[in-house]
């Protein structure tokens, strides 16, 4: 039964490395940092490792009364199950290697954002269209858009005095980032298309899949409204010109769901059951579960709360750990009115906001692990809580190394695609929690059996 349902799982029986080949290609185009922290996450070896527990599990040995893949769930689908996909294993197969592409690809692109603000470029491009269009291809038109750069407030108060390859840089950066979202939509629309066209998608996943377009599509219009935010005179004569922390919230926050929602119906097409050997290790997923949902809540608030650190450039201040400056609370973390705008627009309180749940999350997690230690749980389970916990570790680790190094651009999107990894592995354990289907649950015996 392990390895019929790992092999759905992986979408290719027994190769994980066509999947792996599959979706570190979609970024190939894209940055070298892009290229390295998407590779990062999708060849963490974290899925050939929940194979191996499987396979070398002492506590389970594999049962025919038991087994339930893909093409079995297919005559039961009547019994309680309902599969997002027609058309057998191999429609959920292609089905599921688009999805999890796609959800390569959104990675890629919260990643390459995150370069472009690093490296102030999200401001070099003073006009958008929704259909994008060709790059600067002469000398005059270079001039042409540098001319356009030089009104904006960026350039005055920032920028004064910069050369034209100092220009061609950031608007590269900016270029790159849009486009790659514009072929996003492409690479979504036209492989939904032919499935659609197959009979592949039920009304169910059609419906699902037509949302995520929706926002997709949305989330070009959120970019260019918070770009435009950027581009307006700062309220102060000594401000730097920067883009709205809402909107830049807004637009991050946008793209988490994006990514989550693709990787959700992705893991959901290719595993409709979850891993449930025994009506013990069911009974210990339930347990697991409930302190699981609150502690992914935390870690997705505590995402958000880093959009407001970026939009307001609070990784620049108090640049000391674990203290800010001299003292554990600044002075100023109340000052403005009313109260609730410090907590998104004061640099102090942002930063202490973010300080405070982070800590929150890593304990959180690591109490997640320590209170299930002695709860019968399946393997893959049991490694992914693991799992979450070292990653849990790094993200901290990372977060407080940008800070002391004042966020340099390399640390600083590695901190950003480990929060998405941190996210990507708290929706994996949860969808692996789920609770089996009836006609599953009435073949499982009571606990699983021993060698």
């Amino acid at each position: 039964m392990f390895r019929s349902r790992l092999s759905s799982f992986l979408l290719v029986k027994g190769n994980s490395k066509a999947l792996y080949n599959h979706l570190t290609k979609t970024a190939s185009s894209s940055s070298s940092v892009v290229r390295e922290e998407t590779s990062r996450f999708f060849s963490t070896g974290i899925v050939r490792r929940i194979v191996h527990d499987f396979r070398s599990s002492p506590k389970y040995v594999p049962s025919l009364r038991n087994v339930s893949t893909v093409q079995s769930l297919n005559a039961k689908s009547n019994e309680g199950l309902k599969l997002l996909v027609n058309g057998g294993p191999h429609a959920q197969k292609m089905v599921g290697i688009w999805l999890f592409g796609s959800a390569a690809w959104v990675f890629s692109m919260v990643v390459l954002g995150g370069v472009t603000r690093l490296t102030r470029s999200g401001l070099s491009m003073t006009d958008w269209k929704f259909s994008g269009g060709l790059p600067p291809l002469s000398d005059e038109e270079w001039l042409h858009e540098f001319d356009k750069y030089k009104q904006s407030p960026e350039y005055k108060r920032v920028n004064r005095g910069m050369s034209i390859d100092e220009f061609k840089f950031i608007y590269w950066m900016e270029y790159a980032h849009r486009m790659w979202g514009r072929a996003l939509g492409i690479m979504f629309a036209l492989p939904f298309s032919y499935f659609l066209r197959k009979g592949y998608i039920t009304v169910r996943l059609g419906l699902k899949l037509s949302t995520l377009f929706a926002l997709g599509a949305g989330q070009g219009l959120i970019g260019w409204w918070m770009v435009k935010s950027g581009l307006e005179e700062p309220p102060s004569e000594y401000a730097q010109p920067r883009v709205s922390p809402y909107r830049l919230a807004a637009h991050l926050t946008s793209a988490f769901a994006i990514y989550s929602g693709l990787l959700w119906t992705g893991l959901s097409v290719v595993m409709p059951e979850p891993p449930a050997e025994s009506i013990s290790w069911v009974k210990g997923a339930a347990k697991v579960k409930r302190l699981a949902l609150p502690v992914s809540l935390l870690v997705g608030i505590t995402a958000v709360s880093g959009a407001f650190v970026a939009g307001n450039d609070a990784g620049h201040a108090y640049n000391t750990f674990p203290k800010m400056g001299d003292t554990w609370i600044p002075e100023d973390v109340l000052e403005m009115k009313p109260l609730i705008r410090n907590f998104f627009e004061n640099t102090s309180t942002v930063q202490l906001d973010h300080r405070i749940l982070a800590t929150a999350t890593l304990v959180s997690i690591g109490s997640l692990w320590w209170l299930t230690r002695k709860v019968d749980l399946h393997p893959a389970v049991r490694y992914l809580i693991g799992s979450t916990v070292g990653m849990a570790g790094l993200q901290v680790t990372l977060g407080i190394s940008t800070l002391l190094s004042y966020v340099p651009v390399s640390l600083g999107s590695a901190h950003q695609a480990g929060a998405l990894t941190l996210m990507s592995l708290m929706i994996l354990l949860i969808h692996t929690l789920r609770k089996p289907s009836p006609s599953l649950l009435k073949s499982l015996p009571k606990v699983a059996k021993t060698i």
